[in-house]
């Protein structure tokens, strides 16, 4: 009898994993994020045709928008040649309220095309949800980013499997940015905590700097977890490792030295 047992649970064993292989042989290439060290541990990239999170505190919203900006902007890019797909924004209408509109012209300084970004404000978690599960089943979009503040009971694991289910079946990455809110049992491929890092001025006549994330991988389905300091390259949509001095530094003057000794003159004089 035992020896039974063993031989079916060999076989159902076997049977998963050759599924599994047949799967991951038709799954659709990764997107890559531009960094080596983030790209290695998610096996190349960003799964394409799932449903990936990304968790903030609310005073961190800012830097959570932007940094999920990037993952819409890569993945709406993605195999296309000439042209993006559209992006679809849900967001709750208390996410608006609590860190303000959408600006279009910072998801084009971001890189992004604000012409095929189309913005939906829900009036509650139900509405958003619904609208994000039908705009996940139009296979002509990029990605769908799903904006919700606060918890809410609503993102359970049951929605979370109709949302991953229609992400698969049509092929479009559904993004979630969750502010305020902690991290529940779901079928997301990956989850991310995202903070804002030190982003030195990009010249010395600039006040801002390249946008730079400080990106906590929690959550991989299908590997190691991580943390990096990603800085997101706004010519190039994508993400890369900041640089060690982003800044040239100053050479010294050829006449330092001659001024250095007057300088001292003039205070041993005194």
């Amino acid at each position: 009898m035992t020896g039974a047992r063993t031989n079916t649970l060999a076989s159902l064993r076997g049977s998963i994993e050759r599924i599994e292989a047949q799967a991951d042989a038709s799954a659709p290439a990764r997107v890559a994020l531009g960094h080596a060290e983030a790209d290695a541990t998610l096996q190349g990239g960003l799964a394409p045709a799932a449903v990936h999170e990304v968790f903030a505190e609310g005073r961190q919203s800012a830097a959570a928008t932007g940094f999920i900006a990037g993952l819409a902007g890569l993945v709406s890019l993605a195999g296309r040649v000439t042209a993006r797909r559209p992006l679809v924004w849900i967001r709750q209408d208390f996410a608006e309220i609590e860190s303000g509109a959408l600006s279009m012209a910072g998801l084009a300084e971001l890189g992004l095309d604000p012409r095929c970004v189309v913005t939906v404000c829900a009036a509650d978690v139900d509405a958003a949800l619904r609208t994000a599960a039908d705009a996940l089943v139009c296979d002509a979009l990029g990605a769908v980013v799903l904006e919700v503040w606060g918890e809410a009971r609503q993102f359970d694991l049951v929605a979370s499997r109709k949302l991953t289910l229609a992400a698969q079946a049509s092929g479009v990455t559904g993004l979630l940015l969750r502010v305020a809110a902690q991290p529940q049992p779901s079928t997301a491929e990956t989850r991310w905590i995202v903070r804002a890092a030190h982003s030195p001025p990009a010249s010395v006549g600039s006040a801002w700097g390249a946008p730079v994330f400080d990106a906590q991988l929690v959550r991989n389905r299908h590997g190691p977890v991580g943390r990096w300091i990603m800085e997101w390259k706004c010519d190039e949509c994508l993400f890369a490792k900041p640089s060690a001095y982003p800044q040239p530094v100053a050479a010294a003057p050829a006449h330092r030295p001659h001024q250095a000794s007057i300088t001292g003159q003039q205070r041993r004089a005194g």
